[in-house]
């Protein structure tokens, strides 16, 4: 017989094709390791939020409150400490005739102001070794206004 169905013939052709594999296959690793960077990017940006919270609203009392060395800067340029107009070269010392306690300068400029002036302002407090505080208008407030 010339066709012979022998287990033994048969099996040896399949066992020379599926030889045993040296190679690792990394598709399911990349796979795996893809999915956990995803997560991990989302999970990042809820986590950079913190917990929403309501903080108690309080009334402000005008005879509680102290005055505060308030350095204000128009959009042309011009410099008030308090409502007094000031010179920048003379702001330091202004600052510390008026406020000789306080530490903390608080500067408000417009929102259209250059950069250029309030620069200025910043390092001239700076060499004077007083702290510089930005005041911005938080947009819930502006939010209020308009209702």
């Amino acid at each position: 017989m010339a066709v012979s169905m022998n287990g033994g013939g048969l099996h040896r052709g399949r066992s020379r094709r599926l030889s045993a594999m040296s190679d690792i296959n990394v598709t399911p690793f990349v796979d795996v390791l893809l999915v956990v960077l995803v997560i991990f990017m989302i999970t990042a940006n809820v986590m950079e939020f913190g917990l929403e919270i309501e903080v108690p609203q309080v009334k402000t009392v005008r005879e509680s409150t102290r005055e505060l060395p308030i350095v204000t800067i128009t959009k042309d340029s011009n410099l008030y400490l308090g409502e007094t107009p000031v010179n920048i070269h003379e702001l330091a010392q202004a600052i510390r005739t008026r406020y000789p306690t306080q530490q903390d300068v608080y500067v408000r400029a417009d929102k259209e102001t250059t950069w250029d002036p309030i620069a200025q302002v910043v390092s001239q407090l700076g060499e004077a070794k007083l702290k510089v505080q930005m005041v911005t208008k938080s947009e819930d407030l502006e939010r209020r206004k308009r209702r």
